[in-house]
């Protein structure tokens, strides 16, 4: 039996990173035993059943380090210095450890960059350089590790993979819709005013049922709080386990949302999905994927335009079928690689 640190965005409160933690733990291999760094170790350890530790405790880090045979970047944007300056060292530096310590090091499901400072491209390119094996969920990734010649596997988002409880999608009477806003800063008072104005409208002329949908309460909730207020019968839906998240689209049948994992999610459940982008990770997706979107920076000022689109919207179809288990079954190349990996 070999054990395994899962190193990610875990316990932070965020649905996505949380569906990306439950969607690794079921693609490891059953020979693999998991030991999650996590902001939040107990909740960790109680939801998944598994053993975890503070993320911020070097003592309990380098413990788990001693007990382990492989470290695992474990999904997501970890690798970036545009959001944060000191995010990508703490990463950079837990890999370094980690191989310094004679662990077997894998990069998975990573979106690498943008990176823009000199010290940490080099510093990246010097840890996936040593790993056993990298796989990315998107093109620009891909084609940065390309260019400094670091074989990878190049595969979507592995949370369209996410095993759940649903069956079939459930059927609803009236229209359903999911809306998910987070703060940003390209979110401004005036772009939220027009959305907040276009949900208004949209829910008076469709007689939608609205599902307010934070995925991280630090960043989502206050907006989501301050839609319910404005939109009548609305329902504010807070779920922490990402199994529940990602279950809740398979009842909704329009997805406004920011969030890539939200997009994605959405999609996976054949909804049909409008995506308000504020990153690059974002478009790309909804670009992809051929879905309807919204550049937050050149956001339409006439609330009418995203009610007819939504309108519009709401006619048309999800992902087909056959869409959608491709997909999935591409995805599913992240849990080849692990199996391949950490073989033997």
């Amino acid at each position: 039996m070999k054990r395994a640190v899962l190193c990610g965005y875990y316990g932070m409160g965020n649905g996505g990173d949380e569906a990306l933690l439950a969607t690794l733990l079921q693609m490891l291999p059953p020979t693999v035993e998991p030991i999650v760094l996590s902001k939040t170790p107990t909740l960790t350890a109680r939801r998944y059943q598994v053993e975890a530790v503070d993320r911020w405790n070097l003592l309990a880090i380098m413990g788990a380090f001693r007990r382990a045979d492989v470290f695992i970047w474990g999904g997501g944007s970890l690798v970036q210095d545009v959001s944060s300056q000191i995010s990508p060292l703490y990463y950079l530096g837990l890999m370094q450890l980690a191989q310094l310590m004679g662990l077997q090091t894998i990069a998975w499901a990573q979106g690498i960059g943008p990176l823009h400072s000199q010290l940490n491209r080099r510093l990246t390119r010097g840890v996936l350089r040593k790993c056993i094996a990298v796989s990315v969920r998107d093109q620009g990734s891909a084609d940065l590790l390309t260019g400094w010649g670091i074989t990878h596997t190049l595969a979507p988002d592995p949370v369209w993979a996410m095993e759940t409880n649903s069956a079939v999608r459930s059927v609803q009477p009236d229209l359903a819709v999911a809306v998910n806003l987070r703060q940003h800063r390209t979110l401004t008072p005036e772009r939220l005013a027009v959305l907040t104005q276009a949900l208004i409208e949209f829910q008076q002329t469709s007689r939608a049922k609205m599902l307010l949908v934070p995925f991280q309460m630090s960043l989502d909730l206050d907006l989501g709080l301050a839609l319910q207020q404005q939109l009548p019968g609305s329902e504010l839906v807070q779920l922490e386990d990402p199994e529940d998240l990602r279950m809740l689209f398979d009842r909704v049948d329009l997805a406004i949302v920011m969030r890539l994992h939200g997009l994605i999610m959405a999609a996976a459940a054949g909804c049909r999905c409008f995506a308000l982008s504020y990153d690059p990770k974002v478009t790309q997706v909804a670009t992809t994927l051929g879905l309807p979107l919204s550049e937050l920076g050149t956001l339409p000022t006439d609330a009418t335009y995203f009610v007819q689109a939504w309108q519009d919207l709401a006619l048309a179809q999800g992902l087909s079928r056959d869409q959608r288990q491709k997909l999935t079954h591409q995805a599913q190349q992240h849990q080849t690689l692990l199996a391949t990996a950490l073989a033997g």
